[in-house]
């Protein structure tokens, strides 16, 4: 297989690459990186070499000598690559940064702050105890769903917008999976909710789903 996947079951940048491979029937060799083992796997010299940023997920496309991070730039790769099989940014190109706009809404904005060096940094650093650690997450991460629920009201049906699947999906579910981790109401998120439970009956997310990877714990 050309394309191989650098991971870890719970990160959420990973998981969206996750959806996007099996939305596009792309076969592909997952490695998985552990973040917490061993002091964090991806601070070791041979995933550095890789991406010095230390810091999943890591795609590489061996047709094309291609070692690529930052999920949000591999996710254009792969649907310009693979454009035959659900396109997940529209041809036009209003719509199409409207997609990208609410896209790192969740991927620029919420998911960096509440991930897992943060979260290292608030209890070793910051000597945070756990409440609150919870506390700092579960407001961001409301924060930014409030967002987007709010742009929801404009572009959403079965997804986030309209009825097709694009990159916004692709970012919000892997979201709501970690709100859903720390206990946050989702009946608050009504749009959120739906487009949760929409993609999730679809085998392409199921599968992706962290619990369902190899190296779950």
């Amino acid at each position: 297989m050309s394309i191989k996947l650098y991971g870890y079951w719970r990160s959420s940048a990973t998981y969206r690459l996750r959806i996007v491979l099996n939305l596009k029937d792309i076969e592909y060799e997952y490695i998985p990186v552990h973040l917490v083992k061993n002091g964090g796997e991806q601070h070791q010299q041979n995933y550095q070499s890789l991406n010095p940023t230390e810091l999943v997920p890591t795609l590489i496309d061996d047709d094309y000598d291609l070692v690529l991070n930052q999920s949000m730039a591999i996710i254009e790769y792969l649907d310009e690559r693979y454009p035959a099989i659900n396109r997940l940014l529209p041809v036009d190109s209003a719509d199409k940064v409207r997609v990208r706009a609410l896209s790192q809404d969740i991927a620029c904005d919420v998911q960096p702050i509440t991930n897992l060096r943060i979260v290292q940094y608030l209890k070793n650093e910051l000597s945070l105890p756990d409440v609150e650690q919870q506390r700092w997450l579960v407001h961001w991460i409301e924060k930014g769903l409030r967002s987007v629920e709010k742009r929801l009201r404009y572009t959403a049906g079965q997804y986030c917008f309209a009825n097709d699947i694009t990159m916004a999906d692709v970012c919000l579910i892997p979201q709501v999976y970690n709100a859903l981790r720390y206990s946050i109401d989702l009946n608050a998120f009504p749009l959120i909710k739906q487009i949760y439970h929409n993609c999730n009956k679809l085998s392409v997310f199921d599968a992706a789903k962290p619990e369902n990877q190899i190296d779950a714990e």
